[in-house]
């Protein structure tokens, strides 16, 4: 290995790694291999370590054919290298990257002597199939359902892989030295009810809070007191006087003062002297400017009140299998004075490859999402528009009462930690819940994805990650 400033991470779908334990794993303890086909996302800068990172995505799973295994044990397996060659091809013309996968079936979660002598001579095989460029990432698998990786970008040179996440129903992270870490002091009694390791998982996740209002900003105030140490924050706005009755850490002398919200949230985190790490972007989240930090997010918070952002996050959480924790709160009243509560509904929905999107759920609109980038980009146009009734116009604006935004919030954290750590057990993933306040109520809202929905009725694009234009979206 030779020293780099470039880190790198994969993470796997959960449906795929169910597939390779069934290639892999077997009772007689004979050591298998697949590849794994991966898109990719490369960030030129990770906004906290200020180095490139390469972030791989499972996209498909190959086994290694049983006829071309020349040899295998619980010790070591080889093979010949006709398969690699048939998806190195493949890999070349779809722009995708290989990984080596084999298992390990004695539990022994490192790479062998045996492993480092024979990839060096699959890596000089790939760069001379596919060019000099040409990288290779290489996987193992133990029959405890450890995973350990490495990225090789030369011949003799490879970097260790610094995350590997399972997502689907639940996220399983990966990494050196995962339990065996300190508690910290602070966060002592959070881990007698959740474990030690909990804590170390939430320090290593990077957070995106796209939208820094009600939701977003009860979000962020609860976080590191959770244990999480590094998170982006994404909203354009500046604090006006009707924010203050719900977003956190705001001032009437940040209203004076025309401060942006992703300011003063910041202000607040560091002032809790609890390590987080902030990063601000005072920008649309579709915005390039916004693009490699979103990138380097391994969750995602989506509070966001807008269609386009919505559609853009929605599509983002099955190209670069990135789970979003999507919020809302509708609150529906008569026009009586004092008025009457009909509706007050708290929404979180979960977006990972498996679940509907929010497109097949209904909650957003490509019109309204069209009229809003309409609005950002050609503000003239968009009130020429909406005087001629083209557009939806702007309404009154809707109710929103703190006590709910914040437990909106909540609800969006648990259902993170839950997919983290189990504490609900067995079935407690909820793909969309929604907390109806006024009936003392929390209901799970099941719905189908649309066959031909192009972001979560084909699996054509999970896993996809970095494409041109970004997201396959135009204008």
């Amino acid at each position: 290995m030779i020293t780099t400033s470039l880190t790198a991470s994969l993470t796997i779908q959960e449906r795929h790694l169910n597939r390779l334990k069934e290639f892999l794993i077997h009772q007689d303890g004979v050591e298998r291999a697949a590849y794994i086909l991966c898109g990719e996302s490369s960030s030129s800068l990770d906004p906290w370590t200020g180095h490139p990172h390469r972030k791989f995505f499972s996209y498909d799973i190959l086994p290694v054919p049983e006829d071309e295994v020349l040899s295998s044990s619980d010790q070591h397996i080889t093979w010949k290298t006709d398969s690699f060659v048939r998806t190195l091809k493949r890999a070349q013309e779809q722009g995708l990257t290989v990984a080596l996968t084999h298992s390990h079936t004695g539990g022994f979660a490192e790479f062998s002597d045996q492993d480092d002598a024979n990839e060096p001579d699959l890596v000089e095989l790939a760069q001379h199939r596919n060019g000099e460029s040409t990288t290779l990432l290489s996987l193992i698998l133990t029959s405890d359902e450890k995973l350990v990786g490495r990225l090789w970008t030369a011949q003799q040179q490879w970097i260790p892989l610094r995350l590997i996440s399972v997502v689907g129903e639940s996220i399983r992270l990966h990494y050196p030295g995962r339990g065996q870490g300190q508690s910290s002091p602070i966060l002592q009694r959070q881990a007698l009810a959740f474990g030690r390791v909990l804590e170390q998982d939430l320090a290593m996740l990077r957070v995106g809070i796209v939208g820094c209002g009600g939701t977003g900003s009860a979000t962020a105030m609860l976080l590191p007191k959770m244990g999480f140490r590094r998170t982006a924050l994404f909203d354009k706005d500046i604090v006006e006087e009707s924010n203050l009755n719900r977003l956190h850490g705001a001032t009437q002398a940040d209203v004076d003062a025309k401060r942006p919200k992703v300011e003063v949230i910041a202000r607040s985190l560091t002032e809790l002297g609890l390590g987080m790490q902030v990063k601000t972007y005072q920008s649309w989240i579709g915005d390039p400017e916004c693009r490699d930090a979103l990138k380097a997010c391994d969750i995602i918070f989506g509070c966001t009140d807008d269609h386009a952002g919505r559609l853009l996050l929605n599509r983002y959480a099955y190209y670069y299998v990135t789970p979003v924790f999507d919020m809302g709160l509708a609150i529906e009243v008569s026009p009586s004075e004092p008025p009457e509560i009909k509706a007050m509904d708290g929404r979180v929905t979960a977006l990972v490859p498996g679940h509907p999107c929010l497109l097949c759920r209904g909650i957003i609109s490509p019109a309204i999402a069209r009229d809003e980038a309409l609005k950002r980009n050609n503000p003239t146009e968009y009130e020429r528009r909406k005087a001629e009734a083209y557009v939806l116009g702007e309404g009154n604006p809707s109710p929103a009462v703190v006590l709910f935004t914040t437990d909106v919030a909540i609800m969006a954290i648990e259902e993170l930690v839950h997919r983290l750590q189990g504490f609900r057990g067995e079935n407690g993933s909820v793909a969309q819940r929604v907390r109806k306040f006024h009936l003392m109520e929390d209901r799970r809202q099941g719905a189908n994805p649309d066959p031909y929905c192009p972001v979560c009725g084909s699996v054509e694009y999970w896993g996809r990650g970095d494409v041109d234009p970004f997201l396959n979206l135009v204008g």
